[in-house]
C-alpha cells in the first residue's frame, strides 16, 4: 500500500506532535498546500483560541476571588492579605498580557457576570462566611479590575 505524503503527516499528528508541528511548519513556509494535513490545522487553530478564552476565564476568576476575599474576609485578611495582594497582581499581569488581543478582551467583558457568580460561590465556600455578605454582581469595575493600584476598601 502506497502512503501519500498527506496520509503520512496525517499519521505523524497521532504519532509525534512536535514533529507534526514542525513538518507542517515547513509546509506552509513552503507553500506545500497540496499536503497540508488541514483536518488537524483547524483542530489545532479552534483549541488555541479555546484554550486562550479558557486563560481569560481562569485569571478573571481567580482575581475575583481574592478581590472578594480581601474585601470581605476580614478576619483571614490580617493573616493572608499580603499573599492575596501578590495573587491579585499576578491575576492581572496574566490578564493584561492576554487583554492585548481585542478579540480576548470583549470575550472577557462577556464572560464578567458569569464568572463573577462562580468566584462569590468560591469565596464563600473557603470562606464560610454568610452569602449575604457577598453582592449578587460584582462590585468590581472593569476599571478596578484591571488597574493595578486598586485594592477593594475594607471596613
Amino acid at each position: 500500500m502506497v502512503t501519500t505524503a498527506k496520509e503520512k503527516i496525517q499519521q505523524i499528528y497521532t504519532e509525534d506532535f512536535l514533529l507534526w508541528v514542525d513538518t507542517t511548519s515547513e509546509q506552509i513556509q513552503q507553500r506545500d498546500v497540496e499536503n497540508l494535513d488541514w483536518e488537524h490545522i483547524l483542530e489545532e487553530i479552534v483549541a488555541l483560541g479555546n484554550e486562550q478564552r479558557h486563560k481569560v476565564e481562569s485569571y478573571l476568576l481567580r482575581l475575583f476571588i481574592h478581590l472578594l476575599l480581601y474585601k470581605y474576609w476580614e478576619t483571614e485578611r490580617t493573616w493572608s492579605g499580603k499573599g492575596w495582594e501578590k495573587e491579585i497582581d499576578n491575576f492581572r499581569i496574566e490578564l493584561e498580557l492576554l487583554l492585548e488581543s481585542k478579540n480576548l478582551y470583549n470575550h472577557f467583558l462577556g464572560q464578567m457576570d458569569s464568572i463573577y457568580l462562580k468566584a462569590r460561590k468560591n469565596a464563600i465556600r473557603k470562606s464560610k462566611l454568610a452569602p449575604e455578605i457577598f453582592p449578587e454582581s460584582s462590585p468590581f469595575s472593569v476599571e478596578e479590575l484591571l488597574d493595578f493600584g486598586f485594592l477593594p476598601e475594607t471596613k
